[in-house]
């Protein structure tokens, strides 16, 4: 039986940058995929201001246990000064998937 799935969500000012953690994230272990989504456009207050933004969002998929490393991992990588970094747990899927992410991933 797998343990518990989460998918990851991170916003990136670009498909550059995204490319760059995702491709990182994933040779390490600490996400078996991240699926990069273009076109998101993100309104927020950032330091007193409203700000309107294009950015993309990665959707990366990893296990429960490597959260906290996946997160201080992208921190590290991301020119954000405070990326998102939000985990939500996968409630039940396709097993052959989820064992898949369980076993590509550390």
């Amino acid at each position: 039986m797998t343990e518990g799935i989460v998918v990851v969500m991170m916003t990136a000012p670009g498909e550059k940058e995204a490319v760059e953690i995702a491709r990182e994230v994933v040779s390490e272990g600490l996400a078996a995929c991240c699926n990069i989504v273009g076109g998101v456009r993100s309104i927020y207050t950032w330091k007193g201001e409203v700000a309107d933004e294009r950015e993309v969002l990665c959707l990366l998929k990893t296990k429960r246990s490597l959260f906290e490393e996946l997160k201080a991992r992208i921190v590290e990588l991301h020119s954000y000064d405070v990326p998102e970094v939000v985990a939500v747990d996968v409630a039940s899927g396709h097993a052959d998937y989820l064992r898949w992410v369980d076993e590509v991933t550390r």
